[in-house]
């Protein structure tokens, strides 16, 4: 795997990246000439849809100071980006509600499916699913196990998440710390999607290009500040 010698600088920009007080997104001139764009400027929902339609949901997701809010038990499904990635670094700030659950989703065989690699975004001290490490926040969900030194935050605070994929080599962030290390396509992961819930769905743990997700799981979350910088992998 050879990264990019500017994702050295990105890494630099996550390692530092910390929660907006203000309600709309900007960017600033370094990130931009370094190839960063908005995937939500805290103002208009447009680049998002519901999943398998060509329009954002009317009712559960909503703008909200700045974030994009799902209310609990608000329906509207889940969200998906208009555009497709493969190799991107992406940052995001995200709280979620007491006892919630939600997640970023990303390399999606199916799209019109909604199932994907997870980023799992969870209130870990109430919601039942942490007893299994591998479901608990900054986790590869039902995978891999995010790393015990991770720094999480309690639910109603900002966190903030990065993720890596840079061709097959794959990382998950929170809050500074790396949580999750793979490569998509390897033995070894295709033996844990093997022994997951995800055994029976074709192509699984391979790379492709796919939208990005945004979950509802019933549960109140919110997320702003949402970047993202495509990669050209070597």
């Amino acid at each position: 795997m050879k990264l990019n010698p500017s994702v050295i600088v990105v890494a630099a920009i996550a390692a530092t990246f910390s929660p907006s007080k203000s309600t709309a997104a900007e960017l600033s001139a370094e990130e931009k000439a370094q190839g960063w764009v908005l995937l939500f400027d805290g103002v208009s929902t447009d680049g998002w849809v519901g999943i398998g339609k060509e329009t954002f949901p009317t009712q559960g997701w909503s703008v909200k100071d700045g974030a994009l809010h799902h209310d609990k038990k608000g329906g509207g499904g889940d969200i998906v980006t208009k555009n497709l990635y493969s190799s991107f670094e992406l940052l995001w700030e995200w709280k979620i509600g007491e006892a919630g659950n939600s997640g970023v989703k990303y390399n999606l065989p199916d799209p019109k499916k909604g199932l994907g690699f997870e980023y799992q975004m969870l209130d870990d001290q109430r919601h039942s699913d942490a007893a299994k490490k591998s479901h608990q926040t900054a986790a590869l969900y039902d995978l891999i196990e995010p790393a015990p030194e991770r720094k999480t935050r309690p639910a109603g605070e900002w966190n903030q998440s990065r993720l890596l994929v840079d061709g097959n080599h794959v990382e998950q962030w929170l809050n500074g710390v790396k949580t999750v290390s793979f490569e998509m396509g390897s033995v070894e992961l295709l033996e844990l999607v093997s022994k997951s819930k995800y055994s029976k769905v074709q192509s699984f743990g391979i790379k492709t290009a796919s939208p990005l997700l945004l979950q509802d799981h019933g549960d109140e979350v919110d997320v702003r500040n949402i970047k993202l910088r495509e990669i050209q992998s070597k």
